[in-house]
């Protein structure tokens, strides 16, 4: 996981838009389940709209205040938790027992990749409906992950980006590496060079299978940076936090359709 519950994005830049509303909302999966969702909406929107895939607590603070750095750029953003089937929609008020590792552990063991697309197809269909043309899927760690998995054809984004999501398999489960055949979305990879639950070598099978499949990508490596480096109290990190802010937001502008 990266981040605790009193976590804080870094801050990218000022404001080019006032922030119109942001607030919880629910949203209903294909199967029924409802889940729990932060959307902020900006004032003026640039007509690009942002998926945030948590890290595996699933929806917490750091993703609302993200949620609400990304409307002040001009795109609304949603940000969805990942547990309505476990743990229902209350995700505010989720105790100690929940986080506790081998609580958490259950609740993760217990998602499946056709609960995941299914309520990811949900949030892109809320951006969708208030206005929002190009999607693009913002992940960290898990998260980072299911990013990298939105790249597939069938969520019809326009483009991924994912901060450190782990690409191998997981208990069996085929990762990114072994999915990147069906990856044809532009990818953006952010990595922390002394990132010791993903290594080196893991990071260069996934370029080489991106590469393979013909997925346009880029990775990005910070020397030095540990997992989860992108945050406001990370100050060894400052350069890479501003650095990455920057790509983000060029990579959507750069994706998006010309005409905006």
């Amino acid at each position: 996981m990266c981040y605790d519950a009193d976590a804080v994005p870094p801050v990218h830049a000022p404001a080019v838009t006032r922030v119109a509303a942001a607030g919880p909302v629910t949203l209903t999966s294909a199967d029924g389940t409802l889940f729990a969702a932060f959307l902020a909406r900006p004032e003026q929107p640039s007509g690009a709209g942002v998926l945030v895939l948590p890290d595996n607590n699933g929806l917490s603070p750091f993703y609302e205040t993200l949620t609400t750095r990304l409307a002040e750029q001009g795109h609304p953003a949603i940000a969805i938790d990942y547990f309505g089937r476990t743990a229902g929609t209350d995700y505010a008020h989720r105790d100690a027992e929940f986080t506790s590792m081998g609580n958490l552990m259950r609740h993760l063991g217990e998602l499946t990749p056709a609960g995941l697309d299914a309520d990811i197809t949900a949030a892109t269909d809320r951006l969708r409906s208030i206005g929002a043309l190009d999607l693009f899927s913002l992940g960290f760690c898990f998260g980072g992950r299911q990013a990298f998995r939105s790249a597939a054809t069938r969520f019809g984004l326009a483009g991924s980006v994912g901060f450190y999501g782990f690409p191998g398999p997981i208990n069996g489960a085929p990762g990114p590496i072994q999915l990147a055949a069906d990856l044809t979305t532009p990818i953006l990879a952010l990595w922390g060079g002394a990132d010791d639950g993903i290594p080196a070598a893991m990071v260069g099978a996934f370029d080489e299978a991106l590469t393979e499949a013909g997925c346009p990508h880029e990775f990005v490596i910070y020397p030095g940076a540990p997992h989860g480096f992108f945050a406001l109290t990370a100050q060894d990190f400052v350069e890479a936090c501003a650095d990455a802010w920057r790509r983000v937001l060029d990579f959507v502008a750069t994706h998006r359709s010309p005409q905006m």
